[in-house]
């Protein structure tokens, strides 16, 4: 991976992209397939920001519009999540390993559950180089615990505890949310780099919608930051 090449940023929300937006340079805009693109620059380094929306579709057709229509040669994802681990708390931060989708289920036909039928890889592992920057950029946040582990993804809001519980079993997943293993798996496919930077937002639990609301906020300017350092750290590789 070089350092001057495009990086394709991603949030699911509006919240997660209107800081990085809002600091971005010479910004031209597209649209494809109702999902607008911001091309510009962020930290010297030309970037192309975008809200994929919500869900693995969404993420999944934004992530290949990144890579077919403006070569990006990287993809970080940014955004919240709940915590799966009993060691996370709101506000703490998670740097993807590997994200696997664990709303995928054909076990009736003999397939683990969280398998993808037929393919050889399931568990799509993040770019080494971009964990390291991302948890490097993480523990410069005061007060503020990072953790690198598994990002799992499904088309469900979690907010039950014996589900927490049933994913972090069967799973072993740090967090969970509902995009980062789509961009993953089609980033595996295209060779492309990836990593998901997810802040917690809330525990997954019972309490999960009134944390939601009441956290997003910080949650996403802690996540923009680590884009940033992350844009940072690999100018100066």
């Amino acid at each position: 991976m070089s350092n001057n090449g495009v990086i394709g940023i991603i949030g699911a929300m509006d919240e997660e992209i209107a800081q990085l937006l809002g600091e971005m340079e010479q910004v031209q805009q597209q649209t494809f397939y109702n999902i607008t693109y911001y091309a510009g620059t962020l930290c010297a380094t030309p970037v192309v920001l975008c809200k994929s929306g919500v869900g693995k579709v969404n993420a999944a057709v934004c992530t290949q519009t990144l890579i077919d229509r403006f070569q990006v040669e990287a993809v970080l994802f940014t955004g919240v999540a709940g915590a799966l681990h009993p060691d996370l708390d709101i506000g703490d931060l998670v740097i993807s390993t590997e994200c696997q989708q664990h709303d995928i289920d054909a076990s009736a036909v003999g397939f683990p559950k969280g398998t993808v039928p037929f393919q050889d890889v399931s568990i799509f592992p993040a770019d080494p180089a971009l964990v390291a920057w991302a948890a490097e950029a993480g523990r410069r946040i005061a007060g503020v615990n990072v953790m690198t582990g598994k990002v799992l993804s499904g088309d469900q809001f979690i907010s039950d505890a014996n589900k927490v519980r049933e994913l972090r079993e069967q799973f072993a997943g740090a967090c969970v949310e509902m995009e980062g293993a789509a961009v993953a798996h089609v980033c595996h496919l295209a060779g492309v780099p990836y990593v998901v930077i997810r802040s917690m937002s809330d525990r997954a639990d019972h309490t999960a919608d009134v944390n939601f609301a009441e956290f997003t906020e910080l949650a996403s300017e802690r996540s923009a930051h680590i884009v940033r350092e992350i844009l940072r750290l690999r100018l100066q590789k």
